[in-house]
């Protein structure tokens, strides 16, 4: 359905600085656009990321976070150095010292994890291993659908799927769901291959909600547990 990577958008204060910091992270180009975002390209097998002027205030933890992943234990502890050399900060949220993980957040306070080597679900997915979202199974039924991509995990309420080519995993955790306050500061943009008003119809067809049309023409939906995306002309 898609002729370019499935990218996550973030709402930023200051696109350029958190671009900087992502690109730092993950080892990517950055590609300011005319608009004011700043575009880190993606691949067959690793979702793009981009950062759009425009952020509300942060209440809350946001629906989705990244997981990145790690080789061993070094690199774990470089990947966090790293996010704090590049202003990112440390977060507690009740993890525990046995789930090897290491919570963070970048520059706006969007929570990422650094996963520990060995996690067996992000073997072979690359550096950007997981979007970890909020979200009923309905969801992950309703994206898989929506991107052709099969599930590679339905359990307990839980879904992941995964590109037809692997890497980077999209996966929601089922309820209870975190409840949403106003609009999402982060959400998927697609460009679909062929006539985009025909994706669109698709997508309703699929369970997908209208919400509006920017000045820029990108069609604003809605999935079926109320997250935005963005379907943008190729």
């Amino acid at each position: 359905m898609l002729s370019r990577p499935l990218t996550v958008t973030y709402d930023a204060h200051d696109p350029v600085r958190l671009a900087r910091f992502w690109a730092g992270l993950l080892h990517r180009e950055v590609v300011e656009e005319a608009t004011g975002g700043v575009h880190l390209p993606g691949t067959d097998t690793q979702l793009g990321l981009r950062f759009a002027p425009g952020a509300t205030g942060k209440s809350g933890p946001n629906r989705m976070h990244l997981h990145l992943t790690s080789t061993d234990p070094d690199d774990q502890q470089r990947q966090v150095a790293t996010a704090l050399d590049l202003g990112g900060t440390t977060l507690d949220v009740g993890q525990r010292p046995e789930e090897r993980h290491v919570v963070l957040a970048d520059p706006e306070g969007n929570e990422f994890c650094v996963i520990g080597p060995g996690n067996s679900f992000l073997a072979g997915c690359g550096p950007l291993g997981e979007i970890a979202c909020d979200g009923h199974r309905a969801v992950g039924l309703f994206w898989s659908a929506a991107l052709g991509w099969p599930l590679v995990w339905d359990q307990d309420e839980e879904t992941a799927v995964q590109s037809p080519h692997g890497g980077t995993k999209v996966a929601w955790g089922g309820p209870p769901v975190t409840p949403k306050r106003g609009r999402n500061r982060q959400r998927f943009d697609l460009v679909p291959a062929g006539d985009p008003r025909a994706a669109v119809d698709r997508l309703v067809a699929l369970g997908a909600t209208r919400v509006e049309v920017g000045a820029d023409g990108v069609v604003v939906l809605a999935d079926p547990d109320g997250n935005e995306f963005g379907v943008l002309a190729g």
